[in-house]
C-alpha cells in the first residue's frame, strides 16, 4: 500500500494526460449523438410556446423559429452549437430567459447535495450490512439482509418515494412532502440549515434505498472472496480474533471493488435523481431536465446532458486514479 501511494508525480501526470486524450472522442460522440437524437424528437420550442399563446398561425410559428434559430439547416445549427461549446457557452434558454450555464449552475449544487448525501449513506450502510451478512453467512442476519437487498433491487425509486411521502408526510406528518425549503417562513443561519436537512430526509432515503442494496451485496461477495485467501488463513492460524481479521484484513481488501463501483454509480445516481427530484419537487438538475423535455427547451436539455456527461467522465477519471493509488498491482504507465 505504501508503494502504491508514492507514485512519482510525473507518472501520475502522464497517466492523467493519457486518460484525458482517451476521453476526448467520448465527449465528442456524446455531443453529436445528443444534438441529432434530440432533433429527431417531434415538436420544438416554437410549437409549445405558440400552443400556449393560442396563436399557432404559420406566420407566428415562422417568427418564433427565426427568433430561436430553428429555421436554419440542421448542419448550420450543429456547427453553431459546437462553436458555442468551444467558448464554454451552452446557449440560451428562451423558456427561462437566462443562459443555460447560469441556470445549470444554480441547480447543480442542489443535485450535488442530494446525490452526495445519498451516496455517503448508501456506501456507509451498504458496507455495514454487507460486512454483517458476510460474517454471519448462512444465519438469520444474512437471511434478513439478503431479503432486504432483493427488495431493494426490485423496488422502483418512485414507488419508494411515494410510499415515504404517504407514511411520513401524510399519515405521521413528521417530514415535509417536497421542496427544498419551507416557503411559508424565512429561515437564516442554523435554522436554514436545519430546514434544508429536514427537507432532505425523504429524498435522500428514497434515492439511497436502491444503492444500499447494491453495496450490501457487493461488500458481502467481496468479503466472502477475500476470506478464502491465504493471508486470512494465516491470520487465523496466528490466533488473531475474528473481529480484527474481519476489519483489518478482510474488509480492508474488499473495499477496492467498492471504490470502483462508487465512481461508476455517479452516472446512475444522476438518472435516479431525475425521478426523485420530480417526485419530491427538489429544485435540481434532474427536475430541470424533466421540465426541459416537456417544454421542448432543446438548448437547456442539451446543456444538462452535456454537463452531466462531463461530470460522469471526470468522476470515472478520478476513480481510475484512486484505484491505481490503492492497488499496488495496477501499473501506472
Amino acid at each position: 500500500m505504501a508503494r502504491a501511494l508514492q507514485l512519482p508525480e510525473g507518472r501520475v501526470l502522464r497517466y492523467l494526460g493519457l486518460r484525458v486524450v482517451q476521453v476526448v472522442p467520448t465527449i465528442l460522440a456524446i455531443v453529436v449523438l445528443n444534438f441529432f437524437f434530440l432533433r429527431l424528437a417531434p415538436g420544438d420550442l416554437a410549437e409549445v410556446m405558440a400552443g400556449e399563446a393560442g396563436s399557432a398561425t404559420p406566420e407566428y410559428m415562422a417568427m418564433l423559429r427565426q427568433q430561436f434559430g430553428l429555421d436554419e439547416p440542421l448542419a448550420i445549427q450543429f456547427f453553431k452549437y459546437m462553436g458555442q461549446l468551444f467558448q464554454l457557452n451552452l446557449g440560451y434558454s428562451f423558456r427561462n430567459s437566462m443562459p443555460v450555464l447560469d441556470l445549470i449552475l444554480t441547480r447543480a449544487p442542489n443535485t450535488a447535495l442530494l446525490m452526495l448525501s445519498s451516496l455517503v449513506l448508501a456506501v456507509a450502510l451498504g458496507i455495514l450490512f454487507g460486512a454483517i451478512s458476510a460474517q454471519w453467512r448462512g444465519r438469520w442476519p444474512d437471511g434478513v439482509l439478503s431479503a432486504f437487498s432483493t427488495i431493494g433491487f426490485a423496488t422502483p425509486l418512485f414507488w419508494v418515494g411515494l410510499m415515504l411521502i404517504v407514511l411520513f408526510s401524510v399519515e405521521l406528518r413528521w417530514l415535509p412532502a417536497g421542496g427544498m425549503r419551507d416557503l411559508q417562513q424565512v429561515h437564516t443561519g442554523l435554522a436554514a440549515v436545519g430546514d434544508v436537512a429536514l427537507h432532505m430526509v425523504l429524498p435522500v432515503l428514497s434515492l439511497a434505498f436502491f444503492y444500499i442494496a447494491i453495496y450490501t451485496r457487493l461488500t458481502r461477495s467481496a468479503m466472502l472472496e477475500v476470506q478464502e485467501l491465504d493471508f486470512v488463513r494465516t491470520a487465523r492460524a496466528k490466533g488473531i480474533a475474528p473481529l480484527p481479521i474481519a476489519v483489518r484484513h478482510v474488509l480492508r481488501n474488499a473495499l477496492l471493488p467498492i471504490v470502483t463501483m462508487t465512481g461508476l454509480q455517479l452516472g446512475t445516481l444522476l438518472s435516479g435523481s431525475v425521478v426523485i427530484e420530480t417526485v419530491f419537487a427538489w429544485p435540481g438538475m434532474g427536475r430541470l431536465a424533466f421540465d426541459a423535455v416537456f417544454q421542448r427547451d432543446i438548448n437547456l436539455l442539451l446543456g444538462v446532458l452535456f454537463f452531466s456527461s462531463f461530470l460522469v467522465i471526470v468522476s470515472n477519471l478520478a476513480t481510475d486514479l484512486v484505484y491505481a493509488l490503492l492497488d499496488p498491482r495496477i501499473d501506472v504507465p
